[in-house]
């Protein structure tokens, strides 16, 4: 008889896979156990089987330039693989991944992505291919429950004997492969690859002198035929033919929500922290353990949180989940019985009361954890340090927590770190944003008159994790990353805008090197700044830094000659700007309110300058006449233009000789800005009111459809006040004029208004 290994087919994240596997091992007693998962992985084995180490965890392999292409494998405490490898430690057994190295896997989906993109741009005009046969969805219609994960729950995870477990996985595997292989395709070309490596991993075990017997192999039901397959192993030259990336390797904290299907991960299962009660139903001998802990922890997190769940109500959906169960032939209530139970014993057969207990309980909040000192880049190992001495450990968690900062210095404390430790959590959490490191994000605050005050919303993810071992490749800490990250943005800046978002970046993130190597780019640019709307957007960011005072302990006073450099070109070229269409007056309606805020805020900038040259295109008949009266309104704003001044300009733009549109268009400016400071002008409203009675019918459409645009903005209250005056002006009781000001259009008004959108106005 063939001397042949021993093959043990689990699932990925079977809790009975995990259970009868060390009862596999147990009888079997090998001298080698070889674990699906790439080979090159067998190095940090021991960190993973660490007893410190917290599941649910996942060995990454990303590669060593960009773009960073990764491969991830992530276990649970009730991992089949995972309980294999703790048996081999716990027994002093020889233990080995088996798999292909992961530099060929990065290879293999680096190849099969060039190889998609060629096919997708070949066909582009072509039909479209018909779609492709799934066996999982052929799976899930021929199931007796309608979906293969609650008949593999009802089949095997209901399994209590460890002879069953093994034969019903390997009849299953080997149906699914037997049905696939005659389908053809990449995916399966693959596999046959796959497995001719990990018989070659059996027969390297053999020549060192490991009887076949004695070797015990732990892989996926689906490959069990494969490997035990008389077909030849992977040669060597075979081996030399496979494409590759060099790739490094790092241990991650992964999580439930990441291990479910809902997060997209293909190996995945519906409900991690379902199937951790399943595992711990395993250990107990408890085989309705997952049942009664499912629906009692259900029970808990709604009368947690106000819910009116009571004990009788949980033991009738116990009930009904067991009659559930034996109608489809079962002892024990699958996870879809528990939901129906549950749905409409203590939902009241609404789903949606019971939402959130069902995803806290069946997909769950845990993230596992590695112990200091673990395989972990250097950029990992800064950032949980950092965590730690900057007390940001509790925030490590998939549930989103708010933190709020205080900048200023905390005089009530001894130490210097103490004092600042609010500046630099936000230093690092500025940093991580620049890295794209998406644990933490930056939330608006409402402040009068300060800067100090920051909000953020901290959530841990896998995805950060992977996102911080990309940033690897920046450098070795976040400090160093966001540098190289600050320089790049510094080097490939294209305008003065991108430049301005890199220096206050920079500033945010407390690096000064940065600042000033972004600071030079941007002097050195600003000298051919020419568009407005750029040095408006600048000046901004700019001045928003500036505003921060000393809180951030870095020197301001290099930003200010190159925002008063930027400022001066503005008041040079803004009236000739103004000479624009509609268009361009929405863009420069912008830059005019930024750099008015600058001169507000800042008593280094030119103010008299800036009014002197508004006043110019308040008076200008040729320029875009909104503009204009966005320059009246800003002058009207600070006091430099009176009623009088304001009363002309009103007779002059609101006058017969000028086309309505045109007049309209100004006012729309003028009310742009400051409501309050022209409701309170009676003799405004009288002029608006005296002109609008010489409008002829045809002129007067021409006036509404921009007068309409210019009130949009304004308050029910405001267009109350406005009524007042109004009232008052027509003799006429305001609460009406109020009413109708307030009230909502009727269809045929609406329908009027539509008409005017396409109201011809000529050439302007």
């Amino acid at each position: 008889m063939e001397r042949q290994p021993n093959v043990f087919g689990i699932r990925h994240l079977s809790p009975a896979g995990a259970y009868y596997v060390r009862e596999f091992l147990d009888e079997t007693k090998p001298e080698l156990v070889l674990i699906e998962g790439p080979s090159d992985f067998t190095e940090l084995m021991e960190d993973l089987a660490g007893e410190d180490v917290r599941p649910p965890v996942a060995v990454m392999a990303y590669t060593k330039s960009l773009p960073v292409r990764t491969v991830l494998y992530p276990f649970a405490e009730y991992s089949p693989e995972y309980q294999a490898l703790l048996w081999a430690k716990e027994h002093g057994c020889r233990c080995r991944f088996c798999d292909l190295p992961s530099d060929v896997f990065l290879g293999l989906g680096a190849a099969k992505e060039e190889k998609q993109l060629a096919n997708d741009s070949g066909e582009e005009n072509g039909p479209d291919p018909e779609k492709p046969f799934d066996v999982y969805e052929a799976l899930d219609r021929q199931s007796g429950d309608g979906d293969q994960e609650t008949f593999w729950e009802r089949t095997m995870e209901q399994c209590r004997d460890a002879a069953g477990y093994r034969m019903g996985a390997q009849e299953f595997g080997r149906a699914v492969r037997e049905l696939e292989l005659s389908l053809g395709g990449g995916e399966n070309s693959e596999n046959l690859v796959r497995e001719a490596y990990m018989r070659r991993m059996i027969e390297k075990a053999v020549e060192e002198g490991i009887p076949p017997e004695k070797i015990a192999v732990v892989a996926g039901a689906f490959h069990g035929e494969g490997i035990l397959s008389r077909d030849p192993a992977m040669s060597d030259k075979e081996l030399r033919s496979l494409p590759r990336l060099e790739s490094m390797k790092t241990l991650m904290p992964y999580s439930y929500y990441r291990l479910s299907e809902r997060s997209g991960y293909g190996a995945g299962n519906h409900a991690p922290a379902y199937y951790e009660y399943l595992w711990q139903g395993f250990l107990r001998n408890e085989a309705d353990y997952g049942a009664r802990r499912y629906l009692s922890g259900l029970g808990a997190y709604e009368r947690a949180r106000g819910g009116l769940v009571s004990a009788a109500e949980v033991m009738e959906a116990a009930r009904l989940a067991r009659a559930l169960a034996g109608l489809h032939g079962g002892r024990i209530p699958s996870l879809r019985d528990l939901r129906d139970g549950a749905v409409t014993c203590m939902g009241r057969g609404q789903f949606s009361s019971l939402a959130l207990a069902l995803a806290d309980t069946e997909i769950g909040t845990k993230i596992g954890s590695l112990p200091q000192g673990v395989s972990r880049t250097s950029i990992q190992s800064d950032f949980y340090e950092k965590l730690k001495t900057l007390k940001l450990e509790k925030y490590k968690s998939v549930t989103a927590a708010q933190l709020d900062l205080d900048l200023r210095e905390n005089l009530r404390v001894k130490s210097k770190n103490a004092a600042f430790l609010d500046l630099e959590r936000s230093f690092f959490l500025h940093r991580l944003r620049v890295l794209d490191i998406r644990f933490a994000s930056l939330e608006p605050v409402r402040q009068d008159n300060a800067t100090w005050a920051e909000r953020w919303v901290l959530r841990w993810t896998p995805e950060a994790e992977i996102q911080m071992v990309e940033a690897v490749l920046k450098g070795d800490t976040v400090k160093q990353a966001a540098a190289f990250e600050l320089k790049r943005r510094t080097k490939e800046g294209q305008g003065i805008g991108t430049l301005a978002k890199v220096v206050a970046e920079a500033f945010y993130c407390g690096m000064p090197l940065a600042v000033y190597g972004a600071l030079e780019a941007l002097q050195a640019m600003a000298v051919d700044a020419a568009a407005l709307a750029e040095i408006g957007d600048t000046v901004e960011e700019l001045s928003l830094v500036l505003q921060y005072g000393d809180i951030r302990k870095l020197d301001r006073k290099p930003l200010i000659p190159i925002v008063s450099q930027l400022f001066l070109r503005a008041c040079l070229i803004l009236p000739q700007e103004c000479a624009c269409d509609d268009q361009a007056a929405n863009v420069l309606v912008q830059s005019m309110g930024k750099l008015h805020q600058a001169v507000v805020v800042h008593d280094f900038l030119d103010r008299e300058r800036f009014l002197s040259v508004l006043a110019q295109i308040a008076e200008r008949d040729d320029l875009n006449t909104r503009l204009s009266g966005v320059a009246a309104s800003i002058l009207l704003e600070t006091g430099a233009m009176d009623s009088g001044e304001l009363g002309r300009e009103v007779e002059r733009r609101l006058s017969k000789g000028i086309p309505a549109e045109l007049g309209a268009g100004w006012f729309a400016g003028l009310a742009s800005r400051n409501h309050y400071a022209l409701i309170a002008r009676l003799t405004l409203w009288e002029k608006l009111s005296g002109y609008l009675d010489t409008l002829n019918d045809k002129e007067f459409k021409r006036a509404l459809l921009f007068l309409r645009r210019a009130f949009a903005d304004f308050s029910p209250m405001e267009k109350e006040q406005i009524g007042e005056n109004l009232g008052e002006i027509w003799q006429v009781n305001p609460r009406q004029v109020s009413e109708v000001l307030n009230d909502s259009l009727t269809e045929d008004g609406m329908e009027f208004l539509g008409g005017l959108e396409e109201f011809d106005f000529g050439d302007i």
